[in-house]
C-alpha cells in the first residue's frame, strides 16, 4: 500500500507532507525559481513577474466555482485569483482528470496534507489565494476542489487553452 501511495505522489509530481495536527489544510509559501519549474502535460508554474492576465474565481459552500469555465491563450501566463466566499476550506487544483482523481483519493486518506505546489491554492474561509500558471499546450484541462466530498459533489471547472 505504501508503494502505491508513493507511486501516486510521484505521478503527480507533488510534494506532500503531513499537517501539524490542526484541522486546517494549508499551503506552504510558494516561490518562483525558474530552475525548479516542473513541466506538466498542460504547462508549468508561471513567473509572477510575467503575468499576462488575471482571472478571478469565486469558491462557495454550494461547492461550485464561479466562473466554472475560463478560456486562455496558448503560451499565456495567468494569475488565478481565487476567493473563498464560504465558511469552509476550499481549494483550486489544476491538473489532468487522472491527476485530480488520484489526488482526490489521497485527500480522502490524508485530509490534512500540506501542499506547496504551483498548480494548487488552498484558501481558508473569507480569504484569497492564487495560482500563476503558463499554459503551453492546447486543450481542455480541469480544475477542482479536492477537499474530501467536494470533488464528488461537482466542485470542478475547466480551462480551455486555444
Amino acid at each position: 500500500m505504501n508503494k502505491l501511495i508513493t507511486l501516486a505522489l510521484l505521478a503527480l509530481g507533488s510534494t506532500f507532507a503531513a499537517a501539524h495536527g490542526d484541522a486546517m489544510h494549508v499551503t506552504a509559501k510558494k516561490s518562483y525559481d525558474p530552475a525548479k519549474v516542473e513541466e506538466r502535460s498542460f504547462g508549468h508554474g508561471g513567473n509572477p513577474k510575467k503575468v499576462n492576465r488575471v482571472i478571478r474565481l469565486e469558491m462557495s459552500d454550494a461547492l461550485r466555482f464561479t466562473p466554472s469555465e475560463v478560456t486562455v491563450k496558448l503560451g499565456e501566463t495567468v494569475r488565478f485569483m481565487v476567493h473563498n466566499g464560504g465558511q469552509q476550506l476550499h481549494e483550486m487544483v489544476l491538473g489532468t482528470t487522472e491527476e485530480l482523481k488520484v489526488h482526490a483519493d489521497l485527500m480522502k486518506k490524508f485530509p490534512e496534507m500540506e501542499h506547496a505546489n504551483a498548480n494548487m491554492a488552498h484558501v481558508a474561509p473569507g480569504a484569497s489565494g492564487d495560482i500563476v500558471w503558463q499554459f503551453t499546450r492546447r486543450g481542455e484541462y480541469p480544475f477542482a476542489c479536492l477537499i474530501p466530498g467536494h470533488y464528488g459533489a461537482g466542485m470542478v471547472g475547466k480551462v480551455i487553452v486555444r
